[in-house]
């Protein structure tokens, strides 16, 4: 099969994308997402597809949901972001409002299609993608093949427990990975920190309203570049949350690599330097087996695009 188009449909924005066998995406719309009108929403998507098709000769399309898809890839089963997608049929959607032949996949899984094809996992047969953004997501390939579980819910890896009685989470459990080693994990360890003691996080509250309350995800990373001792220890925890779940996934997956992605990620070592450490801290049999490299993401926000348009043409 030739040129697919892929679309990442956020909660935000709809990035498509016209994207051929070697992972280039050709041409792109991107638009933003009606999140209150999930009508409106399909309407964008079909609207995008419709543009591109216009410029390039495409045979397929692949949809990169924000939610949990079911094993047949055509069902988002639900999508968290976008209000009134309850089993919505988006398969069935795009076929018929286009003529071409649709996958559904989530959009985590089509990210870490992406990087394992094209990108930072290229040469690893076995890998976890970990997207560090908000929250916490996953997508798990092994031997080459995605894995999706049998009920095509798999690789939801931010809902791990790693504390029994933690924080509530808004799956509605208590004490899930992405409260501790997430986006807005690092937010609350800067604003707390913040708090407690204002003259060491100076750099920091100067990049808000001079609040601790107003310090966002962006302000952190910001200040952590500074020197900011606050915003660095922040970083530090997180970063430490997140290689304890990595250590996790190693004993039950044994990939040969991890790669993180998501925007947190983009702080580069000052999260993935306390990761490698406290992944090596709590790695089982350590010293005795081989380590999985730990490596950021190539793709960027474009992951999800080229893995969902990937995904179509297979």
């Amino acid at each position: 099969m030739g040129l697919t188009v892929g679309v990442d449909i956020g909660g935000t924005k709809v990035a498509a994308g016209v994207v051929d066998e070697q992972g280039k995406i050709l041409a792109e719309e991107r638009l933003d997402t009606p999140a209150l009108d999930a009508d409106a929403v399909v309407a964008t998507i079909v609207g995008a597809i419709q543009t591109l098709r216009k410029q390039y000769p495409v045979e397929a399309v692949g949809l990169a949901a924000p939610g949990f898809v079911d094993e047949a890839r055509a069902v988002v089963r639900i999508a968290p972001n976008i209000p009134g997608w309850r089993d919505r049929p988006l398969k069935a959607d795009v076929e018929s409002r286009t003529g071409l032949p649709a996958f559904v996949e989530n959009d985590a899984n089509a990210a870490a299609w992406a990087e394992s094809k094209h990108g930072a996992g290229r040469h690893e047969e076995t890998l976890v993608m970990v997207t560090v953004g908000t929250g916490i997501g996953g997508g798990i390939v092994i031997d080459n093949h995605l894995f999706r579980g049998r009920f095509g819910a798999g690789a939801e890896i931010g809902h791990m427990k790693v504390e029994s009685r933690g924080r509530p989470c808004g799956c509605g459990q208590r004490g899930c990975w992405e409260q501790y080693a997430s986006g807005q994990a690092l937010v609350r360890e800067a604003r707390t920190r913040a708090a407690e003691n204002r003259d060491r996080a100076s750099v920091l509250l100067s990049y808000g309203d001079g609040t601790p309350e107003g310090i966002e995800g962006l302000h952190v990373t910001q200040a952590a570049k500074q020197g900011d001792a606050v915003a660095v220890e922040a970083f530090s925890a997180v970063g430490s949350w997140l290689g304890v779940g990595l250590a996790d996934l190693v004993a039950v997956l044994d990939p040969g690599l991890f790669v993180i992605g998501g925007g947190v990620s983009e702080a580069g070592d000052l999260l993935l330097g306390p990761a490698r450490r406290a992944f090596l801290d709590n790695l089982s049999g350590r010293g005795f087996r081989p380590v999985a490299d730990i490596r950021p993401a190539e793709l960027g926000n474009d992951a999800g695009m080229v893995g969902a348009a990937d995904l179509a043409r297979q």
